[in-house]
């Protein structure tokens, strides 16, 4: 071939020479000492990534072994053994009235909390109803509702005792309630077990008598109304999003702003719902239906970015083959598309779930920081939840409510620890790998 038909090539003279390629001299002092220092480099990355991990560790060790530490010891409760002879007793009741209709009439009637205060003094000396909790009647009042026999006789019934006495079992008290309660243990008094009441009661001025189950009943149905409003609009806004939505700039202003949605800080949304649902609907304050739908306002945007995520993760070769068979667009979508995207959105869903369920800002500026002593008995109900109970424990200055508080978080943690395993579980169960 004539060389000046070749483009880039002189027609004539010869052609320059290529420089001269020498092997690469890899044991060359320069050389080694390249790789050496990327080595270095190397080593320093994953030593700076180990120290990450050890320095996250380090911390979640540090507070799970301090809250379990001091929330254990909230789990328990000291009690005193109340010896009460009936007969002598200031109590006017008939055991008689207590197998009919009129038994919590004829029980509210009785003074239980005189007898009770008259029976400890004449236990444990004058002064020993501050031994007990304000609550010790209940105890002697439920054992003479459960067995009426107790009436004719003298009893041994086990009490809560005082905060102090509670303290000094656990070495945490003043010096005079330490002496008091070994003056008691001694005589085979006193006894420290499980405090199931911590489960099943509400809120109480007296730590001795306060419980979770208020916060944890309002957390659930304020959970439940989250669900229900967020995950189905969220979903389907998903969908329509990323499977029927134009492409145009009011699209994208859409999909911006609900990406920032999702990162405004939580108390705006509560300042949102304290402007909407409290001052211009006029919905009950305290209630979990309100609570549940600022918390949906909140998770919401979480759910429609996790979502369009699932949905764009299922293969465009689903829909055509869908569609090839004659399939509707809509069939498409929720035989197909959605089902396979589904795992993806659960998982997205419990997390938002989650982190609503420890949100407190938002709650507090609606109005679910009141004192609340029984629980919730429906959605319009006055409650409160789980993170503003250990909110308002934690400013108490009882010192019994500091084992309670952190009693209350490792409620919490657990709670949350299972949202996430059910999102693991949903992840692992339905997950497929393309």
């Amino acid at each position: 071939m004539n060389s000046s038909l070749v483009a880039g090539i002189p027609a004539t003279g010869a052609e320059p020479a290529a420089p001269a390629r020498t092997p690469t001299d890899w044991k060359g002092g320069a050389m080694q000492g390249r790789i050496r220092r990327r080595y270095a480099a190397e080593r320093r990355f994953r030593l700076l990534g180990l120290s990450a991990v050890v320095i996250s560790a380090g911390f979640l060790i540090f507070l799970l072994v301090t809250m379990i530490g001091n929330g254990a010891r909230g789990f328990t409760q000291t009690e005193l053994k109340l010896p009460i002879e009936f007969p002598r007793s200031t109590l006017m009741i008939d055991p008689a009235a207590l197998g009919g209709a009129g038994k919590d009439a004829a029980l509210a009637a009785a003074d239980f909390e005189g007898a009770t205060a008259a029976a400890a003094d004449a236990a444990y000396g004058e002064g020993g109803a501050r031994l007990l909790s304000d609550g010790a009647w209940l105890k002697v009042r439920d054992a003479v509702a459960a067995d009426p026999a107790l009436l004719k006789g003298k009893a041994d019934i086990w009490v809560p005792a005082a905060t102090g006495i509670d303290l000094a079992a656990k070495s945490e008290a003043a010096p005079e309630d330490e002496a008091t309660y070994a003056r008691l243990s001694g005589a085979g008094a006193t006894r420290t077990g499980f405090n199931l009441a911590f489960l099943t009661s509400a809120d109480s001025t007296d730590p001795t008598l306060v419980g979770i189950w208020g916060a944890l009943k309002g957390s659930l149905l304020t959970m439940f109304v989250t669900l229900v409003l967020a995950f189905p609009i969220g979903v389907l806004s998903a969908l329509y999003l990323e499977e029927y939505a134009p492409r145009n700039r009011w699209t994208d202003l859409i999909e911006v702003s609900i990406n920032n949605l999702a990162a405004v800080p939580s108390i705006i949304f509560g300042l949102l719902g304290l402007a909407v649902f409290l001052n211009f609907i006029n919905m009950p304050r305290s209630a979990p239906i309100v609570g549940g739908l600022t918390l949906a306002l909140m998770t919401m945007p979480v759910i429609v970015i996790a979502g369009r995520n699932a949905i764009k993760s299922v293969p465009p070769s689903i829909r055509d083959a869908a569609l090839g068979i004659g399939a509707s667009r809509v069939q498409v979508v929720f035989h197909h598309v959605l089902p396979l995207a589904l795992p993806g959105i659960l998982t997205g869903t419990i997390i938002g779930m989650a982190r609503a369920l420890g949100e407190t800002a938002p709650l507090l500026m609606i109005g679910m920081r009141a004192f609340i002593s029984s629980p919730p008995g429906g959605l319009s109900a006055p409650a409160t939840v789980l993170p503003v109970q250990i909110f308002l424990w934690s400013d108490e200055v009882s010192r019994g409510f500091v084992e309670k508080t952190s009693a209350a978080i490792i409620v919490l943690l657990i709670f949350l620890l299972l949202m996430n395993g059910l999102a693991i579980y949903l992840r692992n169960r339905f997950e497929r790998r393309w």
